[in-house]
């Protein structure tokens, strides 16, 4: 007989744990006698046989998802009398037979690819708003002290921010010390905006526009809609504070899709004309952006355009929901203005854009 050793997940934690198991005839508790650790106790009918290899065997625990138990060598009788045994395909399979089980296998596969594509527009809205702010929370905080502070630039952008969302649909909106052409809402309903964003506007409305349309983004949880699409049910489901990094990437690499883009223009335009300010300077912002498309170099740094495309029709849109009769303000006033441009420069504590302190 091989030497018989085991080892065990919780299914809580990533920790391998090298196990002894102390058995009766109804289940079993594991422990590990070195880290002074017992599992819970096991009933026997609770195993799932997942498979064997090479005198390795496995198995996984019915209610608990990720629990496994590996064995190494040959159990003792009395154990491996009480393990269950693997079918030749699986037991439905080995029910009906290979073709017709694969023939069923490929139309849940269609069904279970086409609600993936479907699904996280209304799967999005169930989830509670606590966990979303939580997984907002944890992604900031990966920004590394790159959030830019100073008095006159954030009074500047909170008057901007109180003009396009007086009720404050927003958790926060913040300015990262980030050259990229880019803003992006996170879960949770948090915005940032990158600094090259505002050095490439060359007026307070253009970047109004922008925050208007990611408060489009907010107001219909695209967000996470768009990470539940290319990531999974892991990202509410999985457990998000170790991979924060993970996500806040997929959310600079998020495109959405054109019914989305459209919808969160449309608030743009809503919230502006609401705060009297013309949308003329948002259409011509984008009309610029797009010249800049052809430039390599520029490209590499406007991450913008390729989570939110561009179209004519688009550019078209803000320029024709001007109000030739109404009466429009600035969003901001040319001292507010030239302090937002210089809030991250003026923060001698901000990180640089690689995430070092001053």
């Amino acid at each position: 007989m091989s030497q018989f050793q085991l080892w065990h997940y919780d299914g809580e934690t990533a920790t391998r744990r090298i196990v002894k198991l102390r058995a009766d005839a109804h289940g079993f508790r594991l422990e590990d006698v070195e880290n002074d650790w017992t599992g819970q106790r096991i009933s026997w009918s609770d195993l799932l046989f997942i498979g064997r290899e090479a005198g390795r065997s496995a198995y996984g625990h019915r209610q608990i998802p990720g629990w496994r138990l590996g064995f190494s060598g040959d159990a003792p009788p009395d154990i491996a009398a009480r393990l269950p045994g693997g079918e030749r395909y699986g037991r439905w399979i080995d029910r009906f037979g290979l073709w017709p089980a694969a023939g069923a296998f490929a139309l849940a596969a269609a069904v279970v690819v086409y609600g993936v594509l479907q699904s996280p527009a209304w799967l999005a809205p169930l989830v509670p708003q606590s966990w979303e702010n939580s997984m907002g929370d944890a992604m900031v905080g990966d920004l590394g002290g790159r959030v830019c502070h100073g008095g006159a630039g954030e009074a500047a952008l909170a008057q901007m921010v109180a003009k396009i969302d007086p009720k404050g649909e927003a958790r926060e909106v913040v300015v990262t010390n980030i050259p990229l052409i880019n803003a992006i809402t996170l879960p949770g309903g948090r915005i940032i905006l990158f600094d090259g964003l505002l050095q490439q506007a060359q007026s307070p409305d253009e970047v109004a526009g922008v925050l208007g349309h990611e408060l489009g983004h907010v107001r219909h949880r695209d967000t996470l809609a768009g990470l539940i699409r290319q990531l999974g049910l892991s990202v509410v489901l999985g457990g998000f504070s170790g991979d924060a990094g993970g996500y806040l990437n997929g959310a600079l690499a998020l495109s959405y899709g054109r019914e989305a883009e459209d919808a969160a223009d449309g608030v743009a335009i809503e919230q502006m004309r609401a705060a009297h300010v013309s949308p003329a300077a948002t259409a011509g912002f984008f009309e610029r952006l797009g010249h800049v498309e052809g430039d390599d170099d520029a490209a590499r740094a406007m991450t913008w355009l390729s989570s939110h495309p561009l179209s004519a029709d688009r550019r078209a849109r803000f320029a024709g929901a001007v109000d030739k009769n109404a009466q429009y303000a600035p969003a901001l006033d040319t001292v507010q203005w030239k302090a937002l441009l210089a809030m991250c420069a003026s923060d001698p504590d901000v990180a640089d854009p690689w995430g070092r302190q001053k």
